[in-house]
């Protein structure tokens, strides 16, 4: 891969590669979200994708890159949730035997799901100890599929954006969440390449801003963990993806918890798409963007994920009192 950044090669061949394995998702304008914000909206669904989230797309090109030695070793990889599932559930397809290690705050479907998919599923008590496992595992002889800090992984996330630049209308800005940073990372590459004069705008939540502190710091540093969007909870971003979002994204923005709750109530109620609040916080973003940028932006959406339960959704809206 040229440089540090993945170029459109790499995540071309990334898109034929996975293309029998994964979805080519819907992206379709919303009309209740252009009225909700008032400048029209063009929504990816990637919750729509295999396993519910991106994930499922960088998984399937790292599996579909392993060496047999690799593959006949097994995977394994940390996972707040949908990076977990994507690899049990892949792995489980292509004949990988696969480890998981989450944080106990990890969704419970997430490790059910997981778990049902063959995978062997590891709790730690928090996310820095999930990636300390990992390492453990890792050394004694299993191949580390990483969420974000790997180029081949960042090329399958980055099919996203070749899928957007290929079917959406006129944009003017796209927003993407950010965790770790490969699907932000992938996305801007593509779109970087295919349409130089979009925007690209990261989004993070209170307490789980990684690629945030970075940016101010000049370099990943690690970060605390408070935030309940334990999908979007890396302990810190890689230089990979610092390298990536520094160069080809406009700003990160950072909502409360309780406004990507408030949301995903809003995607439920005005997209007509349930998703999970590491998607729900584009929406109160989007409205930042909108002030930022002046009532003639055409805004894109990348829906990450969709694996909330309603009961997870009902409990973090009545949390913060928003139902």
């Amino acid at each position: 891969m040229a440089g540090s950044l993945v170029s459109l090669t790499d995540i071309t061949l990334a898109a034929e590669r996975i293309a029998p394995h994964v979805v080519r998702t819907p992206t379709v304008p919303s009309p209740g979200l252009s009225a909700l914000l008032g400048v029209p909206v063009t929504a990816k669904l990637e919750l729509l994708q295999r396993t519910g989230s991106f994930k499922a797309r960088g998984a399937t090109a790292k599996l579909l890159a392993l060496t047999q030695d690799e593959r006949a070793a097994g995977v394994v990889a940390v996972s707040g949730g949908n990076h977990g599932i994507a690899l049990a559930v892949m792995a489980g397809a292509l004949g990988v035997a696969a480890t998981v290690v989450m944080p106990e705050s990890a969704p419970a479907g997430s490790v059910r799901i997981a778990r049902d998919a063959g995978a062997d599923v590891r709790l730690t008590p928090d996310m820095a100890g999930a990636f300390a496992l990992t390492a453990e595992l890792q050394a004694g002889g299993l191949t580390l599929v990483h969420p974000f800090d790997d180029p081949t992984v960042i090329a399958g996330q980055g099919t996203v954006g070749l899928e957007l630049a290929t079917d959406a209308g006129d944009l003017t800005d796209v927003l993407v969440s950010i965790g770790g940073g490969g699907l932000i990372s992938g996305v801007a590459a593509a779109l970087h390449a295919n349409r130089p004069d979009v925007r690209i705008w990261g989004v993070e939540t209170e307490g789980a801003q990684a690629m945030s502190a970075a940016l101010a710091a000049g370099g990943p540093v690690p970060v605390d963990l408070t935030s309940i969007v334990t999908t979007l909870s890396a302990p810190s971003v890689s230089p990979l993806t610092y390298d990536h979002v520094s160069a080809l994204v406009t700003d990160v923005l950072v909502v409360p918890d309780a406004e990507a709750v408030q949301g995903t109530l809003d995607l439920a109620d005005h997209a007509k798409v349930w998703a999970e609040p590491a998607a729900g916080c584009l929406v109160p973003a989007a409205r930042r963007v909108v002030e930022k940028v002046g009532d003639d932006t055409r805004l894109g959406l990348v829906v990450c994920g969709g694996n909330a339960s309603t009961g997870d959704v009902t409990a973090w809206a009545s949390r913060f009192d928003l139902l």
